[in-house]
C-alpha cells in the first residue's frame, strides 16, 4: 500500500523503516540537509539495543505534491509544530490520517483537518514508544526501542471501526510491530503526560544529564506521577493504557519503574536516548505541553500534589531553560 510519513525525526524514520519492511510503497517527507542525506544515502538506522544497522530506500520528498494519493498518512511532528501542518494534511488525498506524538489539542486538530479536507477522512491519533537521536555527521539515526516496536493508536473517543483497523493493521502485517488499539486517545494522551513530565522536570533540574540525579529525586519523580494519575482519576479521566498508574505505586510494578529510572540515571547513553536528548532538542514542545497540563491540574486545584510541585520547583524556570537550550549549552 502507498503510505506517507510526514516528518523524519526518530519516530517518523523508525515508522518508515517498519513500513518499508512490510513491503509498502513508503514516502518520507523531510526538510533541509537531512532530506538531502536521505535522498543520497537512504534511511540508515543504528538500532542501539539490538546492535544492528538497517538501510531502507523510501521515496523522499520535501513537500506535498498535488497529484499524489496515499492509502494512509502518518503525521509525526512535535506538538508545537503539528498545528502548522494541519492544512497540508487536509489537502492530501488519503482516507486515513494518523497524528502521532504528544498532543494536548487532539479534538481541535481533528476538527481543523475535517473542516478543510478535500476528501472523506478518518482521523486517528497514535503514540509510538521509540526514542533516539539524529547523527547528521554520520548520516544516520540512533534508535532506542524495546523489541520490534509498538504504537498505541485509536480514535479521539470510542472504538475504531473494524474496516479502519483492518486497513492500518494490514500496513504492518508480519513485521511483529504491535498496534495497541485504545478506546479513548484523548484520555491516553493526557495520561501520557502524567508519566513524561516528571522525567522532563528532573532532566532539566540535572542540566540535561540524569546521571546527576539522586535516589531521592528519582523517588520523587515516581511519586509525582502517582499523584498526577490519581488527580486524573478524580476528574473522571480513564487511565490509559489501562493499569499504567500501577507502575507508580508501592507494589512490584512500582519497583520495576524505580529500577527503570535507576537504569536511565546510571547508564548515560540510555538516559540520553530515552529522555534527555528529547528534552534538550524539544524544549519548546515540552514547555507547551507543561502549560497545557497545568490547565488540567487547574480543574481540580484542591487536589493535593506536593511531590509534583516539589519536583517541578527544583528545575529552572522556562525562561532560563529557553535561553540555555537555544544556545545549545546543555551537555
Amino acid at each position: 500500500m502507498k503510505v506517507l510519513v510526514y516528518g523524519s525525526g526518530v519516530i517518523g524514520c523508525y515508522l518508515a523503516h517498519v513500513l518499508c519492511a512490510a513491503g509498502n510503497d513508503v514516502t518520507l517527507l523531510a526538510r533541509g540537509q537531512w532530506k538531502e542525506q536521505l535522498q543520497r544515502n537512504g534511511l540508515r538506522i543504528r538500532h542501539h539495543l539490538q546492535r544492528k544497522t538497517t538501510l531502507d530506500y523510501p521515496r523522499v520528498i520535501g513537500g506535498i505534491e498535488e497529484d499524489d494519493t496515499y492509502d494512509t498518512v502518518f503525521a509525526v511532528m512535535p506538538y508545537n509544530k503539528m498545528q502548522a501542518i494541519l492544512e497540508p494534511l487536509a489537502a492530501i488525498q488519503s482516507p486515513i490520517v494518523v497524528l502521532v506524538g504528544n498532543n494536548m489539542s487532539p479534538a481541535a486538530m481533528q476538527r481543523e483537518i475535517l473542516k478543510r479536507s478535500v476528501c472523506e477522512k478518518q482521523v486517528l491519533f497514535g503514540f509510538q514508544a521509540t526514542a533516539g537521536k539524529r547523527d547528521c555527521e554520520k548520516g544516520m539515526l540512533i534508535c532506542e526501542r524495546a523489541g520490534i516496536g509498538a504504537i498505541d493508536i485509536g480514535c479521539l473517543h470510542g472504538e475504531t471501526d473494524v474496516p479502519t483497523r483492518s486497513k492500518v493493521t494490514a500496513l504492518l502485517d508480519k513485521t511483529g510491530y504491535q498496534l495497541n488499539w485504545q478506546p479513548d486517545m484523548e484520555a491516553y494522551l493526557i495520561c501520557h503526560l502524567a508519566a513524561v513530565l516528571p522525567i522532563c522536570y528532573l532532566a532539566y533540574t540535572c542540566n540535561g544529564d540524569l546521571t546527576g540525579s539522586t535516589g531521592k529525586q528519582r523517588k520523587l519523580m515516581r511519586m509525582a506521577s502517582r499523584e498526577a494519575y490519581a488527580m486524573l482519576k478524580a476528574q473522571g479521566i480513564p487511565i490509559l493504557p489501562e493499569g499504567d498508574d500501577q507502575y507508580y505505586g508501592h507494589g512490584i510494578k512500582g519497583a520495576v519503574m524505580q529500577l527503570l529510572y535507576f537504569g536511565m540515571a546510571k547508564w548515560k547513553t540510555a538516559g540520553d536516548l530515552i529522555a534527555c536528548e528529547h528534552c534538550r532538542n524539544a524544549f519548546e514542545e515540552m514547555e507547551m505541553l507543561d502549560e497545557e497540563f497545568e490547565k488540567v491540574l487547574a480543574r481540580k486545584p484542591e487536589f493535593p500534589m506536593p511531590n509534583w510541585r516539589e519536583l517541578k520547583a527544583q528545575m529552572p524556570g522556562w525562561d532560563a531553560i529557553r535561553k540555555q537550550y537555544a544556545k545549545g549549552s546543555m551537555n
